[in-house]
């Protein structure tokens, strides 16, 4: 208590901030991990002993996050989050999420469980001073301590820019006991030298989305508590007075309640008095919960279901509906981030040793062999071999002859009939495939099926598959995204499809295995259900293709056959279940009577069906299985989002003995892990409760716990010639020195065999070395070419005739030469040959190609000839080939281009008009799209991406290639002509996809393209998404969502403004990634037209005046607003001074005025004029913060806009009068536009249209498109000209 006594004695005799000292020890000296330097990082999972309770649940691991945030669950991959508003989707501590990077140098993250008394002193000291009236008794038995030192926003640096010197240091702590769990937020005083971080999708855009502090409790057991969380701070104002206030009395600490043995129904904030670095304000502690289950409407406009920040005055953070907030969620089994496809859902893993050496490698296990992967911890991708391994007696398979075909986490041993692979301790599967115990995991597949549903017939045809799997506690996750209705909703009561993977998948019991341990990552399973009472019938094969890359396993399903129709407000539940599994050799089978029950409205059913399963497998002839095992699933849960068009299946299931019949029988600590084991430390399972702790392999005890064995400093290793013996916690590895690989036996290593070369030691068929040349292409193979002057096809070459073709001056003779020739002057002429000079003249003559074809004609080739003995070209005044020629013989005529080329299609007939030619063009075509879109995103890269950002592939026409890779990723795919992914081509690392040209040969008519599909009549909006715009219908005010749609496709921009031309029907946009203002009538067929080219940077904001047929626009590059008619010309600036970042534009067309925002950040302001640049004054620049939505509604004729600073929706009458709010509690708006009584702007945070009613202020709705990325500008086309003068 000394230490927090001297930091509270020197935070309030300054009382200011808190300082340095005052944060808990950390770094290398207090014994932390330091987290891998990198963009979207996460730690390994940090086994906690023991575990401790948080949001009603023991976290026995926690993972730490570059991006300021601590989960109990491995991350997501960070676009799922860093950009969005809580809650999140899984469990968050986030101490400030934002999009941090600490790559470069940029800082460190460093991350420890601590029990030292001085730690716990310190730490217990700021929970009293936060809870003085609670915690005089509470006393921490172990802290876990997070720092983020120094660490930076990301940014997209180019060669022009520099790392930004603003860096944060901040600190989180959650201290905690057998009964209770605090968090700690710590940030010293100079700490937050940034708020904010960039979106990575803004591009030139400037944006910055504040950090978000506070609380998430991610998936609830309960329904009605689904997506509780606790906001300290999300907007500038609260985030700046972190430092300065706090709720323990001592500025710049924060403390809370997060977890208790008895009922926390939420998030206790510290109860002491805020202290203010300034000694005065007032502080109100506000606790939030969302207790009940209500409507849309309710849950926007309830006056006590916000979460109020606790720092900030007049802001705080709004709670929208998630998409699945109306589904029951049973005992937390289902996570509702589980997103519809996992496969893009890839998060960096750190390596457990941090190497990522392309050295060859191999296991140091004295009974194992290498597979011959490169790296260190190398996870398997069967892909990459070929080879199929099967156990056979007949084969006299070894060890030194098959071991390749093991795991690299797995032995080999020999036995009398063959060689078998078993997984090393800490991994389990059947050897070819091992897994890390307790680690999570995923799998991809696809989905193909023909189904009779009811009398109706549905086909579909490899839909994606994603499974979730928590290997820790037997949890499994499966998500079928694009099955077509009615047959999604018919499959609700087949729980065997992912019963598959709860067999595979669950949590062992002593002496059990699962499915996985037996069959690896390669089987087939074959299933039969029939439903009753109808008898229909379906069959289900499922095979699994072995492990890719990160260890997701692949499989292909195919389902077919007659399922019942279920009404589309039907539920399915079924019970927890027991399932008795039979094994052999080579085949697992079972069979069950299993019930279900039907829910709709009021009403129940209970329906049931028969299901017969067998999976076969190659297995291990020598391993010895069980002849049953009972499959115990405790939860079972199945659902269908109609909104996201996502069946879900999730199951929690433990494998046992057959003969366990008790239902409630203790569990072993070991098998529960409540055990008190040491992380390096086993859990050796005892007689019914009892347990003792041993050391683990590589570990050795060291008075109460075990530390690491050095192999290679005591000469344990098994580390043959030529090879490095590197130490790593619990193993060592074998590397073998440069030029060498390893040997067969598997232990030590041998030269490199010398690659054979055919070009040098003769053995290659080409011509002699004066004539050819040898050259090795890949695989080794040799290549012939003939040398220059040469010709032929390099085994066999001639000398080539150079003066046939008169290469000499006129008054020159050619001589040719083997393999060359030479050009000498005649008589009376100097010179080189080339060019001749009359030796008593002295000049030079120099004679043009045309006019040398005149002196030296062309030869005729052999075969008829339209223009007979040969053609002397026609010369202009300056030596140049005439556009027109004809033949002085036989009357043809043609045009030509500059080198005398015919002109294709220019030849006329003797005696008819000559051709008109012109003077020959430039044969440069205009860019392409594809051309276009890789130079912009080259310069958006600043010339030189990185090795993980997509750059499209153009061939020499400028088409897109057929085969589109990412980077250096090895993610290929294929894509039509206009770059747009052919779905279900996208192949992972290691095989790319057999792609076919997208380019059609040309057709005799063409046929305009389609761009625009054509929206129906009546109101909608339009928005811009990025490289498209999308079409949103209205129903009077409410969104259509069910009928939104891509109106245009626009690939290679960034689209952000956006506006309407009522009277020609055409939209107007204006293009950050092309730098253009482009427009496209809504006319089926129409194609976009650019009209602005030139002079611009960050074209950002638009308007349309309808009656002066005139646009406006803001660049926030240059930092001016222009005018120009509506189709491009005319253009002139209105005002290039007093302009820092002008962003949104809208103009009233009747009275002829034009307002604009400047979020310029230490003077906002929205500024107003004539449209023609006169009486300019600002109208409005107090209590402002980041305007970027600006609109006019032409019916109440006021001024609105949405401030993503103060979170306010406000109007004013033109002339600044009348200023209100409509709405105080905005998330991060971009774009606003008004129709009748409902403002409808985009949201950052949501990624979403959302709708304000105009009177009340409430949110009424939203609107989620399928693909998610940020909305940038919005507007509303009617069907009439609002506003025009009658």
């Amino acid at each position: 208590m000394r230490a927090v006594a001297a930091v509270l004695v020197a935070a309030l005799a300054v009382g200011t901030a808190l300082p340095r000292p005052g944060l808990l020890p950390h770094g290398p000296a207090s014994g932390d991990a330091r987290l891998q330097p990198g963009d979207d990082e996460s730690s390994p999972g940090v086994l906690l002993r023991p575990a401790p309770r948080l949001y009603g649940h023991s976290a026995r691991r926690l993972y730490v996050g570059t991006n300021g945030v601590i989960s109990t669950q491995d991350f997501p991959r960070e676009t799922q989050y860093v950009d969005d508003d809580f809650p999140t989707d899984f469990p968050v501590i986030a101490p400030f999420l934002a999009d941090l990077d600490t790559s470069g140098d940029r800082g460190n993250i460093y991350y420890r469980q601590d029990n030292s008394p001085d730690v716990l002193d310190q730490a217990v000291g700021y929970i009293q001073a936060g809870f003085p009236h609670t915690t005089s008794s509470f006393m921490p038995t172990n802290a876990f301590i997070a720092t983020w030192e120094d660490v930076g926003a990301y940014q997209e640096l180019s060669q022009d820019t520099e790392p930004s010197r603003k860096l944060n240091t901040f600190q989180a702590v959650i201290a905690y006991n057998d009964e209770d769990t605090y968090a700690i937020f710590l940030y010293p005083e100079g700490g937050l030298r940034f708020l904010g971080t960039r979106p990575k999708e803004s591009y030139n855009v400037q944006l910055e989305l504040p950090a978000r502090v506070g609380f998430s409790w991610g998936d609830g057991d309960d329904p009605k508590r689904d997506g509780l969380f606790h906001s300290l701070a999300s907007s500038e104002p609260a985030l700046r007075n972190l430092e300065r206030e706090s709720n323990t009395g001592v500025p710049g600490v924060w403390v809370f309640h997060v977890g208790s043995v008895a009922p926390l129904e939420h998030v206790e904030p510290g109860a002491a008095p805020v202290s203010h670095a300034s000694g005065s304000a007032d502080y109100t502690r506000t606790l939030y919960s969302r207790a009940d289950h209500y409507s849309h409407a309710d849950h926007y406009n309830r006056a006590d279901h916000t979460s109020m920040e606790l720092l900030a005055q007049h802001s705080s953070d709004t709670l929208y509906p998630d998409r699945g907030s109306h589904t029951p969620v049973l005992q937390g089994i289902v996570p509702k981030g589980l997103p519809a496809s996992l496969g893009q859902e890839w998060s960096h893993r750190l390596h457990p040793n941090g190497d990522h050496s392309a050295q060859q490698s191999y296991s140091a296990s004295p009974s194992s062999y290498s597979s011959g992967h490169h790296g260190v911890g190398v996870e398997e991708d069967v892909h990459g071999n070929p080879d199929v391994f099967t156990y056979s007696a007949a084969s006299r398979e070894t060890c030194a002859q098959h071991h390749r075909h093991c795991s690299p986490h797995a032995f080999c041993t020999d036995y009398t009939t063959g060689a078998c692979c078993h997984c090393q301790a800490t991994y389990y599967g059947n050897g070819r495939q091992c897994l890390p115990e307790g680690a999570v995991h995923r799998l991809n597949g696809k989905v193909s099926g023909s189904l009779t549903v009811g009398q109706a017939s549905v086909r579909f045809q490899d839909v994606d598959l994603h499974a979730y799997i928590v290997g820790s506690d037997g949890r499994t996750y499966t998500a079928i995204s694009g099955v077509p209705q009615p047959a999604a909703r018919a499959l609700l009561p087949l729980l065997p499809i992912g019963g598959l993977f709860a067999w595979l998948f669950a949590l062992e019991e002593p002496g059990s295995e699962n499915g996985f341990s037996i069959t690896g990552a390669e089987f087939t399973q074959n299933l039969e259900v029939t439903f009753y009472p109808g008898e229909e019938t379906v069959h289900v094969t499922q095979t699994a293709e072995g492990l890719g890359a990160d260890n997701y396993l692949s499989l292909k399903t195919h389902i077919q056959g007659r399922v019942p129709f279920l009404q589309e407000n039907t539920t399915v539940h079924i019970a927890p279940y027991k399932e008795l599994y039979h094994y052999s050799s080579s085949a697992v089978t079972s069979s069950a009577q299993r019930e279900y029950i039907l829910v709709a409205g009021t009403a129940n059913q209970t329906m049931s069906y028969f299901l017969r399963q067998n999976i076969t497998f190659a297995g291990c002839p020598h391993t010895r299985l069980l002849a049953q095992q009972r499959l115990s699933v405790a939860h079972a849960f199945t659902l269908y989002d109609s909104q996201e068009h996502v069946l879900r299946y999730a199951l929690a299931a433990h494998i046992g003995s057959a003969g366990d019949n008790a239902e409630n029988s203790p569990v072993n600590p070991c098998h529960d892990s409540t055990h008190t084991c040491e992380a390096t430390a086993h859990c050796q399972p005892g007689t019914g409760m009892e347990y003792t702790c041993e050391c683990a392999a590589g570990y050795r005890r060291d008075g109460r716990g075990c530390r690491d064995v050095d192999e290679c400093a005591e000469g344990l290793s098994q580390c043959g010639p030529f090879t490095i013996c590197l130490n790593g916690p619990g193993s060592y590895r074998c590397e073998c020195h440069s030029g060498y690989r390893p040997a067969e036996d598997g232990q030590g290593c041998v030269l490199l065999a010398p690659v054979s070369n055919p070009c040098e030691d003769g053995s290659h068929p080409c011509a002699p070395g004066d004539r050819a040349r040898c050259l090795i292409r890949a695989g080794g193979q040799p290549t012939c070419e003939c040398l220059p002057g040469y010709t032929g096809d390099g085994i066999s070459c001639s000398d080539m005739d150079e003066c046939a073709k008169n290469p000499c001056h006129p008054a020159a003779v050619c001589y040719n030469t083997p393999g060359s020739f030479s050009c000498r002057c005649q008589p009376g002429y100097e010179g080189d040959g080339f060019q001749c000079t009359h030796a008593s003249v002295g000049s030079t003559q120099r004679l043009t190609p045309c006019q040398h074809e005149q002196l030296y004609p062309r030869e005729v080739p052999p075969g008829p000839s339209p223009v007979s003995n040969g053609h002397v070209p026609q010369c202009d005044e300056e030596g140049q080939y005439r556009p027109l020629q004809c033949h002085s013989s036989t009357g043809y005529c043609w045009c030509v281009d500059a080198a005398g080329q015919e002109i294709a299609g220019t030849r006329t007939a003797p005696g008819s008009t000559p051709p008109r030619c012109g003077t020959p063009e430039s044969t440069e075509r205009p860019r392409t799209m594809c051309e276009r879109w890789q130079q912009s995103l080259l310069e958006h890269y600043g010339g030189s991406p990185r090795s993980d950002q997509y750059v499209p592939q153009c061939d020499v026409e400028g088409n897109f290639t057929p085969l589109q890779c990412h980077g250096d990723s090895g993610y290929c795919w294929c894509v039509d002509e206009s770059g747009r992914e052919i779905q279900g081509t996208r192949s992972e690392p290691g095989s790319t996809p057999p792609c076919l040209p997208s380019v059609a040969p040309p057709s005799v008519r063409p046929s305009p393209r389609t761009d625009v599909s054509p929206p129906a009549t009546g109101t909608f909006l339009l928005y811009a998404q990025g490289q498209q715009i999308g079409y949103l219908p209205l129903n009077g005010t409410r969104l259509q969502k069910e009928a939104a749609k891509t109106l245009l496709s626009l690939h290679g921009s960034i689209v952000v403004g956006i506006d309407y031309d009522c009277r020609e029907k055409t939209i107007y946009w204006t293009d950050v990634a092309g730098r253009t203002i482009s427009r496209a009538s809504l006319e089926p067929g129409a194609e976009p037209e650019t009209i602005i080219s030139s002079g611009l940077i960050s074209p950002e904001g638009l308007a349309v005046d309808h009656l002066r047929r005139a646009m406006f626009w803001t660049d926030s590059g240059l930092d001016k607003i222009e005018r120009a008619r509506l189709d491009g010309s005319e253009r002139r600036v209105l005002f290039d001074t007093d302009l820092v970042n002008p962003r949104a534009i809208a103009v009233d067309p009747v009275r002829g005025n034009l307002y604009w925002t400047d979020w310029n950040r230490e003077a906002p302001k929205i500024e107003t004029s004539t449209v023609n640049g006169a009486n300019r004054r600002v109208l409005v620049n107090k209590d402002i913060g980041l305007p970027n939505g600006l609109t006019f509604d032409p019916f109440s004729k006021l001024l609105c806009w949405a401030d993503a600073g103060t979170k306010h929706l406000e109007c004013t009458f033109p002339d600044g009068t009348g200023r209100r709010v409509i709405q105080n509690n905005l998330n991060y708006p971009f774009s606003i536009i008004s129709y009748a009584n409902h403002f409808y702007h985009t949201d950052w945070r949501r990624d979403g249209v959302i709708a304000v009613d105009k009177e009340t202020g409430f949110f009424t709705e939203e609107y989620l498109p399928e693909q998610r990325s940020h909305l940038y500008g919005i507007t509303a086309v009617y069907p009439y000209c609002p506003g025009a003068r009658r």
